[in-house]
C-alpha cells in the first residue's frame, strides 16, 4: 500500500515539476504548467520568423546587389555569395560551442541578436549616409571603396550574429519540451516541423515584401524594414523570458571526449569483460545530471575506457583520464557516428547552394511581368520554394505522420535518416529539371539573340523551386532533428551548428567546384561560366550536380542502413539495457 502511494506521489510530482536538469528564469526547478512546451516555444518560433525574414531579405537579393551595384561579373558574384553563405553557416560552430560550454543558449541568442542588429544598422547607414553611399549619382560604373568596406563589414557582422543566433535559438526552442514526459516528447517531434513552418513563413515575407521594396523603392528602404523587424524580435525574445526553461552550461563538451580517448588508449591492454553490464557507469545517486545511455557494440575499442583498472579503489575516486562511464563513451561514439552522415550530405548542400545564386540570377533574364504591368522582383521567385516547404511540412505533420505512426509503430512515423534520404531524391529531381529548363532558355536565346529569353515567363523556374522546397521539408527538417537528437544532451547547440555547417561547407565547396569546372572547361574549349548567363552553360553544370547527388545517394543509403541510433536508458540501472532490452530514443 505504501509502495503504491509512493509511486502515485512521485507521478504527481513529475507531472507538476520538470525534472530534466532545466531551471526557470530564477534558477528554480520549472513548474510544468507555467513554463516550456508550446507556450514558450511559440515565442521562439515567432523570433525565428523575424530573423529569417531579415536574413533572406539580404541573402536572396545579394547576388543581384553585387551584380548591379558592385558591378561584379557572374562568377565573382556567385563566389562572393557562396563565401558569405559559407561563413554564415560555419560561424554557428563557434556560437554553438559558446552556448553549450559557457554562456547558455538564452544569453548567446541575446548577445548575437545585438551583433546582428548592429550589422543591419551599419547596412542601413551604407545606403543613407552620403559619405558611405556607393556613389553620389543614381548610377555609377564603380562603387566607392568605403562603401564596399562598410557593406561587407555589415553583412559579415550579420554572419557573426547568425553564428550565435541560429544554433542556440533552435536548440533553445527544442529544450522547452521534456523528453521524459510522454506528451511533451510527442510535441517535441512536431516542434521541428512547426519551427520550419515559421522559418519558411519569414522567408516568404522576406523574398516577397522586402525584396519588392528593395526592387521598387530602394535598397535603403528595405534595410530599414529589416532593422526594425530585428529590433522587434529582440523585444519579443526578452518578453518571453519568464516562460522559458533554461539548460545550465556544463563546461566544454570536448573535455569528456578527450578523457574517453585517453582512457581507452591507457586501458587498451586490459581484458574485456565477458558481461558488458560490468562496464563502469555512474551510480543511481548521480543520475540527476543527465540521461544515461545504453551500451552499444559499435566502435568497441572505446569501451576499454570503461574497464575498472583497480577495483580496490572506488570507481568514483579514479582519475577521469583513466576511467570513463558507459554514457561518456557512448557520447563519444555518437559524435564519431555523425561524421560519415555529415560528409554524405555535402553533395546535397551543394545543390541547395544554387538556389540563392544561379536560380535567382536566371530569374533576371526571364519575363517577370504579370497583370497590369506589375513586375516580380527576381529574388521573389524564391517564395515558391518556401511555399513548397510550408505545404509539405503541413501535410507531413497533419497527414503522413499519424498514418506512418500506425503503420510502423515508430513515434516519429519513419526513422530520421529515412526522412532525410527521401528528401534527397527531390534534390536530384531539382537538378534534372533545372538542367532541362536552362537548356530550353538557351535555345530561346539562340533563336533570338537580341531579345534573349525575355519571351520566356519566369514561371518556367517554378518547378525547380517547388521541387527543392518539397525536398527541403524532408531533408532539411530531418537534418535539424537528426543533429539535435543524435548528439550528447550537453552539445545540442553544437548539434544544430553541425547541421548548419553542412550547408556552410557546401557553399565553399560549391565555389571551389565552380572554379574547378571553369578551369577545366576553359581548357577544353569554352568555359561553362561566361560573363553572363547567355554565354554560360549552366545546364551542363546542373547535370553534373544531378550525377554527383545521385551517386552520393547510394553511399548515403549504405550508411543509413547501418547507423546505430542513440539509445537512452528508460530506467536507472545500466544492467536494464541488457536485461530488459529497453529501446533507445525512437528514431
Amino acid at each position: 500500500m505504501e509502495l503504491k502511494k509512493g509511486v502515485e506521489t512521485r507521478g504527481v510530482n513529475e507531472e507538476k515539476w520538470v525534472h530534466d536538469s532545466s531551471v526557470d528564469h530564477k534558477g528554480r526547478v520549472p513548474l510544468r504548467a507555467s513554463t516550456g512546451a508550446w507556450k514558450a516555444s511559440l515565442f521562439i518560433i515567432a523570433i525565428e520568423f523575424s530573423e529569417r525574414l531579415s536574413y533572406f531579405g539580404i541573402a536572396t537579393s545579394l547576388i543581384i546587389y553585387l551584380s548591379k551595384v558592385m558591378h561584379q561579373d557572374l562568377k565573382t558574384a556567385a563566389r562572393s555569395v557562396n563565401y558569405w553563405g559559407g561563413v554564415t553557416t560555419l560561424m554557428p560552430l563557434f556560437g554553438g560551442f559558446l552556448a553549450d560550454a559557457y554562456l547558455g543558449r538564452f544569453t548567446t541568442v541575446f548577445v548575437s541578436s545585438v551583433v546582428y542588429l548592429l550589422g543591419l544598422i551599419l547596412l542601413t547607414m551604407s545606403a543613407f549616409v552620403p559619405s558611405l553611399k556607393a556613389c553620389e549619382a543614381a548610377v555609377c560604373p564603380k562603387p566607392r571603396k568605403v562603401h564596399e568596406v562598410i557593406f561587407f563589414l555589415a553583412i559579415y557582422l550579420i554572419s557573426v550574429g547568425t553564428g550565435g543566433h541560429k544554433p542556440s535559438l533552435e536548440s533553445f526552442g527544442a529544450d522547452q519540451f521534456d523528453e521524459n514526459h510522454d506528451e511533451e516528447r510527442k510535441k517535441k517531434m512536431s516542434y521541428f516541423n512547426w519551427w520550419n513552418f515559421g522559418l519558411c513563413s519569414g522567408l516568404l515575407f522576406g523574398v516577397t515584401v522586402v525584396v519588392y521594396v528593395q526592387d521598387h523603392v530602394g535598397w535603403g528602404a528595405g534595410d530599414i524594414i529589416l532593422t526594425a523587424v530585428m529590433a522587434l524580435s529582440l523585444v519579443i525574445f526578452i518578453i518571453g523570458r519568464p516562460f522559458y526553461r533554461y539548460q545550465v552550461p556544463t563546461g566544454s563538451p570536448l573535455t569528456p571526449m578527450l578523457q574517453v580517448l585517453v582512457a581507452a588508449i591507457r586501458n587498451r591492454n586490459l581484458p574485456y569483460p565477458s558481461n558488458p553490464a560490468e562496464l563502469y557507469e555512474v551510480p543511481k545517486s548521480r543520475t540527476d545530471k543527465g540521461r544515461l545511455l545504453c551500451h552499444t557494440e559499435s566502435l568497441k575499442f572505446l569501451d576499454k575506457a570503461t574497464i575498472v583498472r583497480d577495483r580496490e579503489i572506488g570507481a568514483e575516486k579514479q582519475n577521469p583520464w583513466r576511467l570513463a562511464t558507459v554514457t561518456k563513451v557512448e557520447e563519444m561514439k555518437l559524435i564519431l557516428n555523425l561524421i560519415p552522415i555529415w560528409l554524405a550530405m555535402l553533395p546535397f548542400g551543394i545543390s541547395v547552394a544554387q538556389t540563392a545564386t544561379f536560380f535567382i540570377k536566371q530569374g533576371t533574364t526571364l519575363d517577370r511581368n504579370i497583370g497590369n504591368g506589375f513586375q516580380i522582383p527576381p529574388a521573389s521567385v524564391y517564395a515558391l520554394a518556401a511555399i513548397g516547404m510550408i505545404v509539405s511540412v503541413t501535410i507531413y505533420e497533419k497527414i503522413l505522420v499519424p498514418v506512418l505512426r500506425r503503420a510502423t509503430g515508430n513515434e516519429r512515423g519513419i526513422k530520421i535518416l529515412q526522412r532525410i534520404g527521401f528528401g534527397m531524391l527531390f534534390s536530384i529531381s531539382t537538378m534534372v529539371v533545372s538542367a532541362l529548363v536552362e537548356r530550353k532558355r538557351l535555345g530561346v536565346v539562340a533563336k533570338d539573340p537580341v531579345k534573349g529569353s525575355l519571351s520566356m515567363s519566369v514561371f518556367w523556374l517554378a518547378p525547380q523551386f517547388i521541387i527543392i522546397g518539397v525536398g527541403d521539408a524532408f531533408t532539411l527538417v530531418g537534418l535539424q532533428e537528426y543533429f539535435y537528437d543524435q548528439v550528447p544532451d550537453s552539445m545540442r547547440s553544437l548539434g544544430i551548428a553541425f547541421y548548419l555547417s553542412v550547408i556552410g561547407a557546401a557553399n565553399f565547396l560549391s565555389s571551389l567546384l565552380i572554379t574547378a569546372v571553369d578551369h577545366v572547361t576553359e581548357k577544353t574549349g569554352k568555359s561553362w561560366f561566361g560573363k553572363d548567363l547567355n554565354s554560360s552553360r549552366l545546364d551542363n553544370f546542373y547535370w553534373l550536380l544531378a550525377g554527383m547527388t545521385a551517386a552520393n545517394s547510394i553511399l548515403y543509403v549504405f550508411l543509413a542502413r547501418r547507423y546505430p541510433y542513440k539509445n537512452v536508458q528508460r530506467s536507472v540501472a545500466v544492467a536494464d539495457c541488457y536485461k530488459d532490452g529497453l529501446e533507445g530514443s525512437m528514431a
